[in-house]
């Protein structure tokens, strides 16, 4: 059922100071990847409460909320997920987690939220959702796991979530790998930024049924482009540092 308010559930105030102190943080230490979640938290507002009522809105999302599905138990089932041939999404999805060393089990912890505020039933649904159709916005937009990947998919996130966290650590991301990878890095997030304003709203897919398809025919149907100037940077550096 649709409403027209946010669900008033948690306390969505940001929190700059907050955010600052773990910018800098992370700035002096980048292998704290911890206070990413910490900044993303701070400054996220009230963009998940947005997302939903959108969500709800949608007839997918009232659908998967109708049904209670749970994305987890796909994504865990990995021999359904093989009977699926390749070229589908789901043979990429098990190539992208295998590669990245991601297994069931750290799904399964990784499905404990850690927003325990979140009482609406149907919000934090959909926050459990959104955090476990991560992996399969890196399929679907040819984003790798690696750093530059990961920022990438950042600036992707942004445009479709308006997360004022995540733009931040988007932000942070591009400022540093551009001092490592050269200034074509600022390029290839720009596009990913663009790309993610031009695609379908990814939060209301139906990933279950897309798993199903084959890979190129999702992102036509997403309007997901090839990730070019991500690659050529990627491939670039690859091949210097062989």
């Amino acid at each position: 059922m649709s409403t027209d308010t946010k669900p008033n559930t948690r306390n969505s105030k940001m929190q700059p100071l907050v955010a600052m102190r773990a910018l800098k943080a992370l700035i002096d230490d980048p292998q704290q990847t911890d206070q990413v979640f910490v900044i993303i938290k701070a400054m996220s507002g009230d963009a998940l409460e947005k997302a939903f009522v959108r969500f709800e809105k949608t007839k997918s999302g009232q659908q998967i909320l109708g049904e209670q599905r749970e994305l987890l138990d796909t994504l865990i089932d990995r021999d359904q997920l093989r009977e699926h041939g390749a070229g589908s999404m789901a043979h990429a999805y098990l190539k992208f987690v295998d590669k990245a060393k991601i297994t069931a089990d750290g799904l399964v912890e990784a499905s404990k939220l850690d927003d325990n505020d979140i009482e609406h039933p149907g919000l934090r649904r959909f926050a459990e959702r959104m955090r476990d159709q991560h992996d399969l916005w890196h399929v679907v937009t040819g984003y790798g796991s690696d750093t530059f990947g990961e920022a990438c998919l950042l600036a992707f996130t942004y445009a479709q979530t308006k997360n004022r966290g995540v733009g931040i650590i988007a932000l942070v991301g591009m400022v540093k790998l551009a001092k490592e990878l050269g200034p074509r890095v600022r390029t290839a997030m720009w596009q990913a930024y663009k790309a993610g304003k031009r695609a379908a709203w990814l939060p209301q897919q139906d990933w279950e049924g897309l798993l199903l398809q084959p890979l190129d025919e999702v992102r036509q149907q997403l309007n997901i482009p090839t990730p070019e100037t991500y690659r050529e940077v990627f491939n670039a550096y690859q091949l210097a540092n062989a």
